[in-house]
């Protein structure tokens, strides 16, 4: 059975740090592109960050552009999300999820992503 299992939410202060986790079981995703989503309270699922299949290419959203990196460790079939000077606004769910194999590009799209975590909420206070 295909699992991906986020961890890392919490609560945490506006201008504060926190670094989401997603492991892998069931097979590897190390040729996956892998996404990160948020999906605040009434609103869409969007994706926030994405890497190529390769790691070669990667997207950001442009609310977190230069505060999130998002970044994989093969070995330990892992991808995190390094998230810096957070804003009341970053509240929300995030998801990470894991699409097919896109020529070396980054899938943008939520319906290309296949796999899916459970979801960590993620708080930031003012």
């Amino acid at each position: 059975q295909v699992q991906l299992v986020e961890s890392g939410g919490g609560l945490v202060q506006a201008g504060g740090s926190l670094r989401l986790s997603c492991v892998a079981s069931g097979r590897t995703f190390t040729r996956n592109p892998m996404g990160w989503f948020r999906q605040a309270p009434g609103k869409e699922r969007d994706l926030v960050a994405a890497l190529s299949e390769n790691g070669g290419a990667k997207y950001y959203a442009d609310s977190v552009k230069g505060r999130f990196t998002i970044s994989r460790d093969g070995a330990k079939n892992t991808v995190y999300l390094q998230m810096n000077s957070l804003k009341p606004e970053d509240t929300g769910v995030y998801y990470c999820a894991a699409a097919s194999a896109y020529f070396g590009l980054v899938p943008t799209s939520r319906p290309q992503y296949d796999y899916w975590g459970q979801g960590t909420q993620v708080t930031v206070s003012s």
